[in-house]
């Protein structure tokens, strides 16, 4: 397959249509957490999801393998990606989309900081050091006032998110620093979900009834989570990875908060106040920082 130098119109397209999956997504959990207890779903959602990649990763001949040293890389990357949605859905029932959008999405941050200690040569840079801190001070912004609290409880899913965003970054670093970089990227999702949907599943016993008041829309929401945002979706991100160069398709990754914020607006009708689109723009304007490539050395 052809490999792109950079990313063309088809390519910015699909980036874009994958982000915007990306701020649907967290509306959707909310919505079907109305119906399901938010921990349940979660697990349920990675057990679903899990056949539907396996036979995307069989019919496109992607490298399957747990005997290249990755298998307990792999385990300790499931048992983060369980933490992360534990935490992310619990969120949601907590904080509005809005919000959980703004934090969740300050991974990576979390990753550029991590790096800098743990990865020889991926050191903060000047640019980076600014974009942490515009991303830090939109974080400090939004935890300021809550101006339209889904619950009593709305800091504690606000706190949450950002300790789920460690753990996403946590993932990431794992994929960099270990055997675990030698998978593909199909097969560090599978072992993403295989290892989470039983862990989830079973701390899911610990909060309460898994079925809240069950209607059939809830179920036909949560059948689109599975098979278009996370199957078809990250099924579409590999490839493109695949075919793009990752650094120019991280550029992408502001907008995934962006349209997070504007579908929690537009369809959960969650007010966005002056402080909260600012705390987004600063976070925005912090992820194309951090995730900007170095210029090109000359001479």
């Amino acid at each position: 397959m052809e490999r792109k130098s950079k990313i063309d119109a088809f390519g910015a397209s699909s980036l874009i249509l994958f982000s915007a999956l990306l701020g649907l997504n967290q509306v959707l959990v909310k919505i079907v957490n109305g119906g399901m207890q938010p921990v349940f779903q979660a697990g349920l959602r990675s057990l679903c999801v899990f056949p539907l990649i396996l036979i995307f990763a069989l019919v496109m001949k992607r490298r399957l393998s747990i005997s290249d040293g990755s298998f307990w890389p792999g385990v300790i990357a499931g048992l983060l990606f369980a933490s992360e949605f534990i935490l992310l859905f619990l969120a949601l029932d907590f904080t509005t989309v809005a919000r959980a959008s703004i934090f969740f999405y300050t991974m990576p941050f979390w990753l550029a900081v991590a790096a800098h200690f743990l990865i020889p040569g991926d050191r903060m840079t000047g640019i980076k050091l600014v974009g942490l801190a515009l991303a830090l001070a939109g974080v400090v912004l939004a935890l300021s006032k809550n101006q339209a609290p889904a619950t009593e409880y709305a800091l504690i899913g606000d706190l949450i998110c950002l300790v789920g965003a460690m753990m996403w970054a946590g993932i990431a670093l794992l994929a960099r620093t270990t055997q675990l970089q030698k998978s593909s990227p199909e097969m560090q999702l599978l072992y993403q979900v295989a290892v989470s949907a039983p862990v989830i599943l079973i701390a899911a016993l610990f909060f309460g009834p898994f079925i809240r008041d069950l209607q059939p829309y809830h179920l036909a929401i949560f059948s689109f989570q599975v098979v278009v945002v996370v199957a078809f979706g990250f099924s579409m991100w590999f490839w493109l990875l695949s075919k793009y160069p990752a650094s120019d398709m991280a550029s992408f990754s502001f907008l995934a908060p962006v349209f997070g914020v504007a579908c929690g607006w537009l369809i959960l009708n969650e007010p966005v106040g002056i402080r909260l689109f600012l705390a987004l723009v600063l976070v925005g304007t912090g992820i194309i920082l951090v995730n900007r490539k170095p210029a090109a050395k000359t001479g």
